[in-house]
């Protein structure tokens, strides 16, 4: 591949490819490369304090490795309050053990992780915004709280109001007079139910 090339453009080539090598150690991506015990559990301790900060997490799986793609999603994740990572499957795993979540079907093949610090349905809204007519990003699922969410339900989650406007609609059903009450609870909702309920808990347990 690199026959006939300068000299400079071989050691460009070569500063790239570690350049790629090194944002993988450091983010904790599946590669060849052997890991210390003592880095694992570094990784370890940092994907369960991101998990413990985290209402919800979306997962992602990329087909080729575009960093200007990676850093453009990751900078509307961090818009949103949230963070964007490369994972090691069996390192996430472990961090899962951690806190007591048991399904990880997600962590299949190579993983990006998304991290709500603040909104879960904002990082979903970004995440399935931006990824839905990607040829390089799928979403795989994700978590609300401790519950795994299937793709659809990731779906469902971003279509929800950011946080600050669904309390306000909730304080303003709980004001409103019987009658609306009433009709508000008949309206057919069941498709995001478990949704809301599960988000409602998850902020819940946050902000105690």
């Amino acid at each position: 591949m690199l026959h006939g090339c300068s000299r400079e453009k071989v050691f460009a080539w070569y500063l790239q490819v570690r350049q790629r090598l090194f944002y993988f150690e450091q983010e904790g991506g599946e590669s060849s490369l052997a890991f210390s015990k003592e880095h694992k559990s570094k990784l370890i301790a940092q994907y369960t304090d991101w998990v413990k900060q985290s209402q919800g997490m979306v997962a992602l799986s990329y087909n080729k490795m575009n960093m200007k793609e990676i850093d453009a999603l990751r900078t509307k994740v961090r818009e949103a309050g949230g963070e964007l990572h490369v994972v090691k499957n069996t390192l996430m795993k472990l961090a899962l053990d951690e806190v007591g979540i048991s399904q990880k079907d997600v962590f299949e093949g190579v993983s990006l992780i998304g991290f709500a610090f603040h909104d879960a349905p904002a990082l979903a809204k970004v995440i399935n915004d931006s990824t839905a007519k990607s040829e390089v990003f799928v979403v795989k699922g994700g978590y609300l709280g401790k519950e795994m969410l299937n793709v659809n339900q990731v779906k469902a989650l971003a279509d929800l109001p950011p946080l600050p406007v669904m309390r306000a609609k909730l304080l303003g059903t709980i004001l409103a007079p019987a009658s609306k009450l009433v009709r508000t609870l008949a309206e057919p909702a069941r498709g995001l139910a478990a949704v809301v309920k599960a988000y409602s808990e998850s902020g819940a347990a946050v902000t105690a």
